[in-house]
């Protein structure tokens, strides 16, 4: 999937903006952990934490829960925070890479400019470019909103998530092939995911993406 450039992160951002009410946000961040069987000799590298074989899908997704960025073929029982850190966009995060535009100031408001973000869970680790929920309990009420239009906001990932599999139900079963094969079919699961929202809107698989939406 190619890079965006500096203009189509920024429409990327007011879409964001204009669908969860969070401003300065260029994606939300997640890992999928795709069912898989258990290559010979593989000891326990595919078995994750969810007690199955896996295989890792990492993936950057828009407002409009399509997939910016993927990344398909770690070991299912890596971290998702391991596995950021580790794959092409991560980083390129990291490295200042990705043609973000500088920080900005929030809308309506005239305050100090702040970074444009992606947004993750609390298994990521917080950076300028990257946001988490703030972690614990006893959270004073700013910050409770915070993480709620937070939380809100890095939801359209999971809904991706559903959509993708509720269109292509290979996904609904373990991937009885060699890993390599399953990882091209998980790649082309995402592509086709992409080109049938750009081509056709939403459908009747976003009735997932409603309910994920009603939960928050």
């Amino acid at each position: 999937m190619p890079k965006p450039t500096a203009e189509q992160w920024l429409g990327i951002a007011d879409r964001f903006y204009q669908s969860t009410n969070f401003p300065n946000c260029l994606g939300a961040i997640d890992g999928k952990h795709i069912r898989c069987r258990n290559p010979l000799n593989s000891g326990s590298y595919y078995f994750n934490y969810k007690k199955f074989f896996s295989i890792i899908l990492m993936a950057v997704v828009d407002a409009n829960l399509s997939f910016i960025c993927i990344d398909v073929g770690v070991y299912g029982r890596e971290s998702d925070s391991t596995v950021f850190k580790q794959c092409t966009f991560g980083k390129k995060l990291y490295a200042e890479q990705l043609n973000i535009s500088k920080p900005t100031c929030l809308p309506n408001t005239e305050s100090s400019p702040l970074p444009y973000v992606f947004l993750a869970d609390e298994a990521f680790g917080l950076h300028t470019n990257l946001l988490r929920p703030y972690p614990g309990r006893g959270l004073n009420d700013k910050r409770r909103v915070f993480n709620y239009w937070l939380s809100r906001a890095r939801r359209t990932v999971e809904c991706a998530f559903g959509v993708l599999s509720n269109k292509w139900r290979v996904l609904h079963t373990p991937l009885l092939v060699e890993p390599d094969f399953a990882d091209e079919i998980i790649k082309a699961c995402c592509i086709l995911h992409n080109y049938v929202r750009q081509r056709d809107g939403a459908s009747f698989e976003d009735i997932w993406s409603q309910i994920c939406w009603s939960m928050t």
